[in-house]
């Protein structure tokens, strides 16, 4: 057995470098994983990177040998178009061989477009059909807790269009009311959906006052600095120890981080890149990725 422990025996400047490390890495697979489909939901998986390394590298208990361990943490994709964020995570985790990306979306691979938990190993749920996520999350807190397994976190990761599902906030009404503590949503807030920009298909805001009035215990950053990502993340699971409270993290994020050329793109919900373009985008990511650790 090779359990990935949470990190917070090691000082905070080495767990932001080793995130950073694993956040290029996994923008990297994203790219592998574009390139080979030359479309996708590029522009959210590397805004959204910062999260999930913060998260499977840093924060959660898992086996990589054994993502079925039955003391692990459990991470829940929401938004099963993100699948090829997942993938690339769980590359970097060592829950699948790194050279597997390539075959993503292709047929009879184990990496479909859109998550499914019967594809991949150690993926929970099948996403996709936006707005469940959070409710499946709440009955695996409780689920877990009434085990008295109160030591294992669900994370839940989900999208800022979800915050327009109903099915959410019925979710936060029953995560507060069951003190679910063990439960970690993590939203990410690109401020694009389908259908444009997340402000002008129906206003959201201010998210922070809306989920203390829930009952949530509730933080807000920007989800691609990775100190006040795993920083954040250490608060919430003292908080669930002190009080029980669930707990959401709403996270800042910009599409296409990391690629300066995808970053200024004006739609980024879904992404054709030309063939000649993929090396660039790989090329500018190196090139932002060595020169933050230079200085």
């Amino acid at each position: 057995m090779s359990i990935k422990n949470p990190n917070r025996d090691k000082d905070l400047q080495t767990r932001i470098k080793e995130a950073t490390d694993s956040a290029y890495r996994i923008r990297m697979g994203v790219l592998e994983e574009g390139e080979a489909q030359g479309e996708g939901y590029v522009g959210q998986a590397l805004g959204a990177s910062d999260i999930t390394a913060a998260v499977y590298m840093d924060a959660m208990k898992f086996d990589p040998e054994n993502p079925d361990w039955e003391d692990r943490d459990r991470f829940f994709l929401s938004v099963g178009h993100y699948a090829l964020l997942l993938y690339a995570t769980f590359a970097e985790a060592g829950i699948i061989p790194r050279d597997e990306l390539t075959t993503y979306a292709a047929d009879d691979s184990r990496l479909p477009m859109s998550s499914m938990s019967t594809y991949t190993p150690g993926n929970e749920i099948s996403g996709g059909s936006l707005g469940h996520g959070l409710g499946l999350g709440v009955g695996a807190a409780m689920g877990l807790r009434h085990q008295g397994k109160t030591d294992q976190f669900v994370y839940v990761l989900f999208s800022d269009g979800e915050l327009n599902e109903g099915s959410t906030w019925e979710a936060a009404m029953a995560a507060a009311n069951w003190q679910t503590g063990n439960l970690i949503a993590l939203v990410d807030m690109n401020g694009m959906q389908a259908d444009g920009r997340t402000e002008d298909v129906l206003r959201i805001e201010p998210q922070e006052a809306r989920w203390e009035s829930f009952g949530w215990h509730t933080q807000r950053v920007d989800g691609n600095d990775l100190e006040a990502l795993l920083t954040a993340l250490d608060a919430a699971k003292d908080e669930a120890q002190a009080q029980g409270r669930p707990h959401i993290i709403i996270c800042d994020t910009k599409l296409g981080k990391g690629v300066p050329m995808l970053e200024s793109r004006e739609k980024l919900h879904f992404m054709k890149i030309a063939a000649e373009e993929w090396p660039v985008c790989m090329d500018q990511l190196t090139a932002g990725y060595e020169g933050k650790d230079a200085s």
